[in-house]
């Protein structure tokens, strides 16, 4: 398995809900190998514990349990107690680092449901506008069929609006009312042709997902340019009418 393994910062008090979402994965179990399922299962039953504890009851090799850690770090089962426990899974075996323990991470199965309208609150937060083609640029994101319940639930609520806001892409499509509103505003301006470069590491490096155009890898040494809101080369909008 590669040394580069994905990791995720945020608050402790977005812990439950970051963490509950995991158990909306369909198939991971399957996914797992043979040794990380074994590794976890120890962690399991022994709880926090430091690398040399981990291969002395799993009764694997160092370089076993380190793969396997990076396994489940990759699919957020583990996590560890300090960035050094996160080093030594990515360094050459001369300098592991030995301080830091693992651990699972706790999951209450409760906190699902409020876990998923969380996430749907959050991705309205960052995009104003969300529907299923959005989501191809969140990984984390639950399935779009569970998020769907949790968008029409607050519609029904009154709190979002749901309805048809950009063009080209089928099925529902819910917004912020703000969000709306400055789409409509957007739609009466004329262009006036303002450019932005941005890198196209950049988030809202749209470009393939949602604005037109072959998609750009998310490099920093790359740079997109925008007028007037899309791509240079793409000068019609995908905005629809509202």
């Amino acid at each position: 398995m590669s040394r580069v393994v994905p990791i995720a910062l945020f608050f402790r008090e977005d812990l439950d809900w970051l963490v509950g979402l995991r158990e909306t994965d369909e198939g991971k179990e399957e996914a797992l190998s043979r040794n990380a399922r074994h590794v976890r299962s120890v962690l399991d039953h022994r709880g926090a514990s430091f690398l040399s504890e981990i291969v002395r009851y799993s009764e694997r090799t160092v370089d076993e349990v380190e793969t396997a850690l990076r396994e489940l770090v990759a699919h957020g089962d583990v996590t560890a107690d300090g960035f050094d426990a996160l080093r030594s899974l990515m360094t050459p075996e001369r300098h592991r680092a030995s301080r830091g323990r693992w651990s699972l991470l706790a999951r209450d199965p409760k906190v699902v449901e409020n876990a998923i309208e969380r996430f749907a609150r959050q991705l309205l937060a960052r995009w104003g506008v969300v529907f299923r083609d959005l989501l191809a640029k969140e990984s984390l994101a639950p399935a779009w069929r569970d998020l769907l319940l949790a968008y029409r639930r607050l519609e029904a609520r009154g709190e979002i609006r749901g309805g048809r806001f950009v063009s080209g892409y089928l099925g529902e499509q819910f917004a912020l009312p703000e969000a709306v509103e400055l789409l409509r505003a957007l739609r009466r301006e004329e262009r006036s042709g303002e450019a932005l470069e941005i890198s196209a590491a950049d988030p809202i490096n749209l470009t393939g997902f949602v604005l037109p155009g072959e998609r750009l890898a998310t490099l920093s040494s790359q740079t997109l340019r925008l007028v007037d809101g899309v791509p240079a080369e793409e000068p019609d909008s995908v905005l629809s009418t509202l």
